[in-house]
C-alpha cells in the first residue's frame, strides 16, 4: 500500500487489511498435508519404535511393497513418505468437504473417521492391519490417539486459515476507530 508523504510516495508494508488477502486452497493443502504427514508419520514411527503399536509405519504402502522390506529402515522411510502422500490427499479432501466448519471438533471427527476406515474397514480387507479383535488394545489406543491428533492438526489448521476473519480486519489501534496507519 503506497501513501503520499509530502511529495514522496512511501510504501507501507503493514499487514492492514486491504481486501486482497486470499490463500490458494490447493497450495495451502499441499503444504499442510506434507507437514501433517511428516510430523504425525514420524510420531507414528516413534510409537512403533517404543512398541506402543504393532502396526508398521509403512502399513499404507503394504499393497505395493513386501512386508520384509517395510520392516527395514528404508521401509520405515517409505512408510513416512506414504503417510505424507496420504495426508496431502486427506487435507485436500477435508478442505473440499469440511472446509467451512469451525473449531477443533470437526478435525477430531475427521481423524476418528480415518482411524475407523483404516483399522476397521480398509486395513483388514487389504491385509494392511490385523483384524480389530486381534490387534491389541495398546495398538488400538495408540493409533487412535495418533489419528485424532493428525485429524485435529489438519482440521483446525484449515478452520483457522479459512474462518479466522478477525485477523483480516483493519487495524483500529484498540480505539474502535481506524488508526492513522489503517486509514
Amino acid at each position: 500500500m503506497a501513501k503520499l508523504h509530502g511529495k514522496r510516495r512511501i510504501r507501507s508494508d503493514r499487514s492492514d487489511y486491504n481486501g486482497k488477502h486470499r490463500t490458494d486452497p490447493f497450495r495451502y493443502c499441499l503444504v499442510l498435508g506434507f507437514f501433517a504427514g511428516l510430523i504425525w508419520g514420524t510420531f507414528r514411527w516413534i510409537l512403533y519404535l517404543v512398541h506402543f503399536t504393532k502396526v508398521i509405519p509403512g502399513f499404507l504402502a503394504d499393497p505395493f511393497f513386501r512386508i520384509t522390506f517395510l520392516k527395514t529402515g528404508w521401509g520405515h522411510v517409505v512408510g513416512i513418505g506414504s503417510f505424507i502422500i496420504f495426508s496431502i490427499i486427506a487435507s485436500l479432501l477435508y478442505k473440499l468437504l469440511f472446509g467451512r466448519l469451525k473449531g477443533p471438533m470437526p478435525g477430531l471427527a475427521y481423524g476418528a473417521l480415518w482411524w475407523g476406515a483404516m483399522f476397521i474397514v480398509i486395513g483388514p480387507v487389504f491385509n494392511m492391519t490385523m483384524p480389530i479383535n486381534k490387534i491389541g488394545y495398546e495398538t488400538l489406543v495408540s493409533e487412535m490417539c495418533a489419528f485424532l491428533l493428525w485429524g485435529l492438526f489438519i482440521g483446525y489448521t484449515i478452520s483457522f486459515e479459512y474462518n479466522d476473519e478477525a485477523s483480516r480486519e483493519p487495524n483500529t489501534g484498540g480505539t474502535g476507530k481506524l488508526s492513522r496507519a489503517g486509514a
